[in-house]
């Protein structure tokens, strides 16, 4: 079994910043890009950035000189810094891990967790 575990998230005040932690763990041999999307009520979940294992980095637009994604490959974790928080970032964030397993490359999503941006 591969283990997605999300945390970091609550409420804060626009303007402010908050920072998410994603580890991966369990039966994953080779862990390839991971990264983070986020899902508004009755929409689909979209992506906020992502990052290889090699380092390099893809943002949505929205998020833009807000957002930083960074990961430590020796443990499967990535973060991700968001600044200038706007009530249009409330959402749930998931993070996802694409990696090698004992039956081929897989995709695995966290369950989530909320964020709020209000005042």
């Amino acid at each position: 079994q591969v283990q997605v575990v999300e945390s970091g998230g609550g409420s804060v005040q626009p303007g402010g910043s908050l920072t998410l932690s994603c580890t991966a763990s369990g039966n994953i041999y080779s862990v390839y890009t991971m990264g983070w999307y986020r899902q508004f009520p009755g929409k689909d979940r979209d992506m906020v950035a992502t990052i290889t294992e090699h380092g390099t980095t893809n943002y949505a637009d929205s998020v833009k000189g807000r957002a930083t994604i960074s990961r430590v490959n020796a443990n499967n974790t990535i973060y991700l810094q968001m600044n200038s928080l706007k009530p249009d970032d409330t959402a749930v964030y998931y993070c996802n891990t694409r990696g090698q397993t004992r039956i081929g490359v897989l995709n695995f999503w966290g369950q989530g967790t909320q964020v709020t941006v209000s005042a």
